[in-house]
């Protein structure tokens, strides 16, 4: 790290500070169940869809046994868990999810 950042630029980025939710999805010891590829479609689907949609402002699949993937919602952390306790996979067993109020700072996007 060669970037020196001062006391007041922490400040003046955190004063931006804005909620958001992370949602941590992990493969559940069920992930394979009778139909799980056409589930885990719908999965897919839906967290697209949520996307789209603009619920979820940054999604990423993660390529592990244990974690299934990492999405930031733009909802409340009580709306995000009521929206994961739909999907399909957990809904199947196949995953389990952990929902964690956090801040995010406008402008952060990931590199192209």
């Amino acid at each position: 790290m060669s970037t020196t950042v001062t006391d007041e630029q922490i400040q003046a980025l955190a004063a931006t500070a804005e909620p958001f939710t992370l949602v941590l999805l992990h493969w559940a010891p069920g992930r394979i169940v009778a139909d799980a590829d056409a589930i885990e479609l719908e999965h897919q689907r839906r967290m697209v869809t949520l996307r789209a949609d603009g619920v979820i402002a940054v999604l990423c699949p993660v390529a592990s046994d244990t974690v299934a993937g990492v999405a930031i919602m733009t909802v409340p952390a009580e709306e995000a868990s009521g929206l994961m306790a739909e999907d399909p996979c957990v809904r199947a067993g196949m995953m389990r999810c952990e929902v964690y109020p956090c801040h995010g700072f406008p402008g952060d996007a990931l590199p192209l």
